[in-house]
Order: structure tokens, then C-alpha cells, then sequence
């Protein structure tokens, strides 16, 4: 726990308590008071007089403290903003005084600890090799935040260098955060890179939490972690101030406990930036999302469904069989397809991301307020600093990422090609069977977090045609597998978002398969 914030350990009683950053009245909340609350019941709560961001904000640090530092240990933030009480406050005096921002007023919100943020945190992909970064100034998504009146809460933990550096890493492990925990089964993984945003909203430890993907790192913890992950269009929300991966298939992301939830934040964040113009070209943009949450969305929607998902596990075929007719009672027609083919591309994603990842990332060290400013530098102080830095698992991505040339070497840009070709071919297969939406289980079950032999993948990934065209997903609960939340993706067409957000409402509505995680210690104990 990073010394800036205000928690502290009562020796006594073995409890934490937050204490306020400034001369308030300290407020005790009831355990759980706000567990499982929609941002807008906040809201109405707030309109009404009977909550304040303040209290709010309050809550969430008690809940911190006491699930995810001590109880659990679930170690999904990786650092507290000293900040969110004065934040919470200047926001109360706003509303009092007739001023209401949007429907992101007043709500906290954590954010992966890739992101930007010009205030008193650090920036570090929970490496240690940033430990000295503090960005000058917000990402470009921060500002959008600050405007719509969040609340910005803290930084998550995450699958060092979002889950570039090793071969062999264990998902949610970071040298800074260290390990963190699935709050449904403990021993299991949270899936990443995005592990300690999905893991804070699913315990309640947040109202909202952003995340980012490349591949999956979205997708597979809301899908893991029993809540709502929405994939934008890569271009819709802006990468400045990210830390990079990759410049073709990086975006940052909402999650959420309901698909009302992630939709009022990603209309927070989503807006053109300048800096960041839109591989695909992008409408005229909603300001609102949660303007097409309609629970009548499926009506009339033809939905593929890939047909090599199926009979894969029967546990999972029980959950999607029960999703389809969901799906169908609700008006949808359902087409077998065949979309997941479109990834199978050898080693051209994996070419054009370790190129695009050594320029990106040096470009951002180069403007950074760390020491270190390039990947080779990087490289040199996780050698120097290996038992801290590489105690399980070592830089292979690092290594191999350093010694690919520039964006103009010729093996780059023929692998590229082949990754911007599965826009067109998934946009063909939109077009043939004249789909709204395709769909399929996420993940299979989440493997045992293993630190020697790093993640054991269990199957499907049904998202990742999306992360390769640069299309959006939405990930949410399916059911439960032996306590494990199971996840089924939405695949659209570029900024789509909206017909899947209609979508996924819908469904949402007729399933209610979202739970609370219980934090048991093992599958069977």
C-alpha cells in the first residue's frame, strides 16, 4: 500500500480503518451498504439527498481496506489517489449548488495502472522499473473522467506490461502488486492483463473501473471475474497518456456490473482525440450510451453463434444452450457460422505486436518522467534487479521485442497486412448472413494461478476476432461452472457499440445471471 494514502492498521482490533484526508466528520458505513449498487441508483440516491460522493468514496476505501488489503487479500489496487475525499467533495458542493456534471457525477472510479494520471500517483504497468513515474499530466481519457465529475479513486493491479513481458506469466501478477486473486475461487486466476480492475468491480470494491486490451484483456476477466467488460472500437476511446502495446489493437475499456453500468462509463471516456484519430472511420458518436439500453434489443437480431465453440465442454455447452434459448425467447434468430477461423493467422499477430510494442513503448518512455527511457534500458534493469523483478518468470517478450527493427522493416508490414485483413473478411461474414451481432463463450473455466508454470489457457476466447479487426465486444456473465464465473462475448462491427449495447441489455435482462462472489478459498472447500 503505497504511504500516501490514509489507511492504517488498528493493532487492536486487527481492522482497517480509512481515515479522512481532510478535518470531516468521520462517517462509519455499514458493511456491504452499497455492495451490488447500479451507478444509477447512486444517482437517484444522490438527487435525493440520502448519499454523497463523499460518503460514497469513503465506502470504497473502508472496502479496500478491509477486503482487498486485509480479509481476501485480493490485491486488485495496486495504489489509493490521496486525492478522492477532496475530489468527492468539490463534487458534493457542485451538486448542492444545482450543478450535475452527467451520469458519471460524483462516482468513483479506479483505473489500470497504465494510464496516465497528472496528479500524486505513479503510472507504472506494475513494473518496478517505473516506480519513479509520475506523468505530467492525465491521459486523454482522465480528462474526459474529470469533466464527467468521477471521482478518480486509484490504480489497479495488473499482469505486468499488460501481460507483455513473458510467455510464461501468470495473469494478475505484477512486480509492484504482486498477485491478484479471483474474488469467486481464490486459489484461481482473475484472468488479465486488465486483473485488478474486473476483480474491483466484481467485489464491490468500486462503482466502475477502465481497463485496456490488446487481446483479451478485457474480455477475459469480466468474463472470469462474473461481470461486464465492454471492448470498444479501436479509435473510440482515446490511447494518449496509455501505455502501450500495440497502435493497432490497443484500447482502453469499461467495466461494470450490469451493462448499464459500463455503458454510463464508457460514454464518459469515448471522444474523438486529435491525437489519436480512428483506424476505421468513425460516425458521429453518442454522448450517451445508456440511451440504447432497451430491453426489447434482441428482438429481430440475427445472431451468429460459431459452430467449433460447441461440444468443446459440457459443462459450458449446458450454459451457452441455455443462453441461445434466452436469447431466441427474446426475438433473436440464431445462425451457425464460422467467424473464429478469421484469427488464424501463424505468427503475424505476434510479429506485428512485438515491433509495434518496442516503438510505442519507447516513445512513451522518451516523453515519460521515469529514468529509464527506452526498452533496452528496461530490459537492463530487470537483469540487474532480477530478484525482485523476475522471482517466477523472466522477458523473453522484452528480448525478442528488442531485437525487431522499425515499422518500416518488410517482415512487419507483411504481417500487418494479414492482421488488417480480418476486418474485411469478419465484415464479409456480417454482410452474408446478414448478422447483428456474433457470439460464444469467452473462456472455459478459470485455470489454478501457478507462478512456477505461469497461465494453463482452458479454451475458447471467442472475442478474439474482435481484438484483431479492431471491432468491439461485449463480455458479461453467462452462468457459473463449479462456482467459476463463464462469460459470452458479443462481437459487433466497427462502432457498433451501440446495437450491442441494445443487445446485451436485452439479454442481461432475461438472464440476471450476475452474482456476487463469496471469496471461497477453493473449488470444493
Amino acid at each position: 500500500m503505497n504511504r500516501r494514502t490514509f489507511i492504517r492498521l488498528n493493532a487492536a482490533g486487527g481492522l482497517f480503518t480509512v481515515l479522512p484526508a481532510f478535518g470531516e466528520t468521520r462517517r462509519r458505513t455499514v458493511v456491504g451498504e452499497y455492495a451490488e449498487m447500479t451507478v444509477a441508483e447512486m444517482q437517484q440516491r444522490m438527487k435525493a439527498g440520502r448519499l454523497t460522493s463523499t460518503a460514497l468514496t469513503q465506502y470504497y476505501l473502508n472496502e479496500i481496506a478491509r477486503i482487498d488489503k486485509a480479509g481476501p487479500k485480493l490485491s486488485s489496487v495496486i495504489e489509493l489517489n490521496p486525492d478522492a475525499l477532496r475530489i468527492a467533495a468539490a463534487l458534493d458542493k457542485e451538486r448542492k449548488a444545482g450543478r450535475v456534471r452527467g451520469p458519471m457525477h460524483g462516482i468513483p472510479v479506479l483505473l489500470k495502472d497504465n494510464i496516465d494520471t497528472g496528479d500524486k500517483m505513479k503510472t507504472t504497468a506494475g513494473s518496478l522499473a517505473l516506480a519513479d513515474n509520475v506523468a505530467s499530466k492525465d491521459a486523454f481519457l482522465v480528462e474526459r473522467l474529470r469533466e464527467a465529475g468521477a471521482v478518480i479513486l486509484g490504480k489497479t493491479n495488473l499482469s505486468e506490461w499488460a501481460n507483455f513481458r513473458s510467455t510464461r506469466s501468470s495473469s494478475g501478477w505484477s512486480s509492484r502488486g504482486g498477485q491478484t486473486r479471483n474474488p469467486y475461487v481464490l486459489d484461481r486466476s482473475p484472468c488479465g492483463s486488465s486483473s485488478g480492475s474486473a476483480v474491483a468491480v466484481a467485489a464491490n470494491l468500486c462503482a466502475v473501473a477502465v481497463g485496456t486490451e490488446t487481446n483479451g484483456s478485457i474480455a477475459c476477466p469480466a468474463s472470469m471475474n462474473g461481470i461486464v467488460g465492454i471492448k470498444p472500437t479501436v479509435g473510440l476511446v482515446s490511447r494518449s497518456g496509455v501505455i502501450p502495446i500495440s497502435k493497432t489493437q490497443d484500447t482502453a475499456g469499461p467495466f461494470g456490473r450490469t451493462v448499464a453500468d459500463a455503458a454510463a462509463l464508457l460514454g464518459a471516456i469515448a471522444s474523438p482525440d486529435p491525437a489519436d484519430p480512428p483506424y476505421h472511420k468513425a460516425p458521429q458518436l453518442p454522448a450517451d450510451y445508456t440511451r440504447f439500453l432497451d430491453a426489447n434489443g434482441l428482438k429481430g437480431k440475427r445472431i451468429g453463434v460459431e459452430k467449433s465453440l460447441l461440444k468443446v465442454h459440457e459443462g459450458i455447452d449446458q450454459l451457452l444452450g441455455k443462453a441461445l434459448e434466452q436469447l431466441k425467447a427474446a426475438g433473436a434468430e440464431i445462425v451457425e457460422v464460422e467467424y473464429m477461423k478469421t484469427q488464424r493467422l501463424p505468427g503475424a499477430e505476434s510479429l506485428v505486436l512485438q515491433y509495434e510494442f518496442k516503438d510505442g513503448l519507447n516513445r512513451y518512455l522518451g516523453t515519460s518522467n521515469a529514468k529509464i527511457k527506452s526498452l533496452e534500458g528496461l530490459i537492463a534493469f530487470n537483469k540487474a534487479n532480477k530478484e525482485k523483478t523476475m522471482p517466477y518468470f523472466g522477458q523473453e517478450l522484452f528480448e525478442t521485442s528488442q531485437a525487431k527493427g522499425d515499422l518500416d522493416s518488410k517482415e512487419y508490414k507483411e504481417a500487418l497486412e494479414k492482421i488488417t485483413g480480418v476486418a474485411g473478411s469478419l465484415n464479409d461474414l456480417f454482410e452474408k448472413h446478414n448478422l447483428d451481432a456474433l457470439c460464444g463463450p469467452s473462456t472455459g473455466p478459470s485455470w489454478c494461478i501457478d507462478l512456477v508454470n505461469g497461465d494453463f489457457w482452458t479454451g475458447y476466447g471467442s472475442y478474439g476476432p474482435a481484438a484483431l479487426s479492431g471491432f468491439p465486444s461485449i463480455t458479461m456473465p453467462m452462468g457459473l461452472q463449479n462456482g467459476l464465473p463463464i462469460g459470452i462475448s458479443f462481437l459487433g462491427k466497427a462502432f457498433q457499440e451501440p446495437g450491442l449495447i441494445r443487445i446485451a441489455y436485452a439479454y442481461e435482462q432475461v438472464s440476471k445471471n450476475r452474482t456476487a462472489p463469496k471469496f471461497i478459498k477453493s473449488v470444493g472447500i
